[in-house]
Order: structure tokens, then sequence, then C-alpha cells
């Protein structure tokens, strides 16, 4: 099995993660270790990558990928979002490092009987860990019209969510939606016909919604980002990388909260005795060079932001 990927701002993640050779690294996101086969690059004999992934087929991937690295890999298949456990699990306390690349791997995309992709015909799945019995079909296909819309306006940011998922609903009565194709076919009906003609595919971000839904995608982060935080060693590093404006958001402003987590009001001094727990490393977010996006255009939505323990 190849597990095609192709890492994302991975000279600027290289630089930022600021790897000493005999450090801990964990690479939450495994992936097709892309950025994993970096950092085991820099890193000695006594340095050590803990590589994370829900995703069993790129562990063991990844497994063959990193095979011939002198530093010690240890293959953890979990959510990131549980990397207390991890640690604890793997006898390790802090780490010097730690890199997640958000989002459905080049891998899932194309791998068409995930259910990921909305330009081929596959099973409404869209499972990250297959491993889970809870899929698209069952969001699609179960869920309430209002938690439907909630889920396509907020977490896929479509104006037409109401409309989209009235149209589930409808369909759905006639016969349950077990396919991406049938889907899709729902979305552009609800879609009225001026709109489709410019802007992304109409399915989008109804796809992006749901995969969210599925995957608890943004309630892990906000709980990652914290204990990512927590168990970074002093001048430790968590770089993220993320694809839309939620994951940026929520990224953004636990970083904003560390950097500075006193609740006093602004006009008068501190008496809170909050003090910052990291610095920021990146003041605005790094993005993809215009080369980078001539050679992958699937980085256009990146962003990378950086924050070092104190």
């Amino acid at each position: 099995m190849v597990f095609s990927h192709v890492p994302v701002l991975y000279e600027e993640a290289m630089e930022y993660l600021n790897i000493r050779p005999d450090g801990i690294y964990a690479d939450g996101t495994l992936g097709g270790a892309g950025h994993s086969q970096g950092i085991c690059g820099r890193l000695d004999e006594r340095g050590t990558l803990i590589g994370i992934d829900r995703d069993s087929e790129a562990i063991s991937a990844a497994k063959e990928r990193l095979r011939g690295f002198p530093c010690r890999c240890l293959f953890v298949h979990s959510n990131y979002s549980d990397i207390k456990k991890i640690l604890r699990e793997c006898g390790v306390g802090r780490i010097d490092g730690a890199l997640l690349d958000l989002g459905v791997s080049s891998h899932q995309l194309d791998t068409k009987e995930r259910g990921f992709s909305y330009m081929q015909s596959a099973p409404l799945d869209m499972r990250m860990d297959q491993e889970s019995s809870f899929s698209a079909y069952d969001v699609v296909n179960h869920y309430e019209k209002k938690d439907l819309q909630r889920i396509i306006r907020s977490y896929g940011e479509e104006k037409w969510a109401s409309r989209i998922s009235d149209f589930i609903v409808r369909a759905r009565q006639e016969a349950p939606i077990e396919t991406t194709d049938r889907l899709v076919e729902v979305i552009k009906a609800a879609v009225p016909a001026s709109a489709r003609r410019e802007g992304p595919h109409p399915a989008k971000r109804t796809f992006q919604a749901i995969r969210i839904e599925v995957n608890d995608e943004l309630g892990q982060l906000s709980r990652a980002v914290d204990d990512f935080v927590d168990v970074l060693a002093p001048g430790g590093r968590l770089v993220i990388i993320t694809f839309h404006s939620l994951e940026d958001r929520i990224v953004k402003e636990k970083f904003a909260h560390y950097v500075n987590p006193c609740t006093c009001p602004k006009n008068l001094p501190c008496v809170c005795g909050k003090k910052p727990v990291v610095r920021r490393v990146t003041k605005k977010p790094v993005v993809p060079s215009e080369e980078e996006l001539e050679r992958n255009p699937r980085s256009r939505s990146a962003k990378l932001r950086v924050v070092e323990k104190l």
C-alpha cells in the first residue's frame, strides 16, 4: 500500500520545530509520515519520535517509510487529543516539540471508498478512524433537520444550509442516502443554479461540515491545544497547520490565551497573578509560497502558527 502524502509547509515546519538531535517530538497527525521523515532525519540515536494517527493505514505506511532512521520511533494508533494518555503509556513525561497537520490527508481524499471526496462515488463514510462505528451515513440519515442545518452552517460556513438540510431530509424520506454521489445530487438540487455557477463546488462546504462532525475535529483540536501546551518542556514548540478558518480561529484564540492568560480588566493593574505560559514565535500565520502553491494546490488554505513554552 502506498500512502500518498505531500507535506504542506514542510521546510517551515522543520525550521520552527527547532529540532534537537536528542529531543523527543510528537507528530500528532502522522499521515504519510512526510513531516515525520523530516523530524527523524534531524534526530540521532538519542532522539525519539512519537507518531500518532487514528488511521491504521497511516500507521502501517509510516512504519515502512521511517524504517532505518537511527532515532527511536514509537507508533500509536490513537487520536492526538489523547496526548497525555499516550505519553503516560509511552513512559514519556515532557516533549521538546509537537506538530499537528490538521484536516483530511491526500490518501484519505484519493481513496474513494473512504467517502471523503465529493468528486467520486463511494459509500458515505468519512471516518478517519475506521474502527469507529459512527460515519457520515449516520449524520446524513439520522440527524434532525435543525442539527443538520446547524453543522452545515457552523462547520461548513454554508449560506444555503437551511435549503440543503431541508432537501436532505426530504430525499432520505424516499430512500436512505447511502453514497457520496447521491448526496452531491441532493446538494446540487438545493443550491440555486445562479449560486452554482461561481465559487467552489456546491458540495464542498457541506462535505467539510459532515466530515468535521463525524470526526469531532474542532472539539478535539480545542482540547488538544491545552494538553499539548501542558506537556511541552520549557523551550519546546507547538507547530499547528490549519486548513480552514474555524480551525485557525481556535488555534489563534488558544495561543492568545496562553500568551496572555491575565483575566484582570485591561485598564487596571494585574492582580490575578496569571503569567504567560508560552510566547508567540510567529506573530502572523505562515502561509505557503507561490512555488509551493504551484507544486501542491491543496496547500492553498494552509496556515501555520507556532508557540514556544516558557
